[in-house]
């Protein structure tokens, strides 16, 4: 059985300007995305658009980080006092223990 949904798709950053888009997608299939968008803390219509911004990203662009890594870079803020080379050589010495 195949159903309509509607997806309104944001402009990124902003919620003011979005475009509606129409899909027809086997129920099964809606389903489990809308698991996998709940599981992964994002909205379907963010899943989407990534997916679809990746599909027609120019191919000199796919050499660029992915959607996903660009999602994650400045997430983790560190304090100013971090030092990764410390960090990383006792993480691989006590790894090696």
């Amino acid at each position: 059985m195949q159903i309509t949904i509607k997806i309104r798709i944001f402009e990124k950053n902003t919620r003011a300007m979005g475009t509606k888009l129409t899909l027809t997608v086997e129920e099964s299939v809606i389903k489990r995305a809308k698991f996998y968008a709940k599981q992964s803390g994002r909205s379907l219509s963010e899943l989407i658009e990534t997916y679809l911004s990746s599909l027609t990203m120019p191919a000199t662009d796919h050499e660029a980080l992915s959607p996903k890594l660009k999602k994650l870079v400045g997430a983790v803020k560190l304090p100013d006092e971090f030092d990764e080379e410390r960090e990383l050589r006792e993480y691989f010495e006590n790894k090696h223990l």
